[in-house]
């Protein structure tokens, strides 16, 4: 099955650290490249990090980068992301999701990851992340 579930969220000040967690499946992590989105209040979806199914190669938005790092425990099904140095414009809703609806077949792969989100199609419930003073 292809199913998530994220967790890990919270609310904590600027300059704070917060570890989120993805469950996921074997097939899923096998099978598909899982990125992750946040998203605020009346705005698109925004990329956030991305790792690549057959080699786990991972890619950073601009924004995020040096600050957020993504990994995944093949063991346990899980991808992370662990984020440092928190600051309020990373308030947001937060989800995992798998690229299953990739119009070429490059399910494994990160390609245009940051901004085409319609084509990672089963995203999980979300967890927030609220950073704020």
């Amino acid at each position: 099955q292809v199913q998530f579930v994220e967790s890990g969220g919270g609310s904590v000040q600027p300059g704070g650290t917060l570890r989120l967690s993805c469950e996921t499946s074997q097939f899923a992590l096998r099978a598909y490249a899982i990125a992750w989105f946040r998203q605020a209040p009346g705005r698109e979806p925004e990329g956030v990090s991305c790792i690549r199914s057959y080699d786990g190669t991972t890619y950073y938005a601009d924004s995020v980068k040096d600050r957020f790092s993504v990994s995944r425990d093949l063991d346990k099904n899980t991808v992370y992301l662990q984020m440092s140095n928190l600051r309020p414009e990373d308030t947001g809703t937060y989800f995992c999701a798998a690229r299953t609806k990739d119009p070429d077949r490059l399910f494994r792969h990160c390609g245009l990851w940051e901004t085409q989100f319609e084509r990672f199609g089963v995203w999980g419930q979300g967890t927030q992340v609220t950073v704020s003073s």
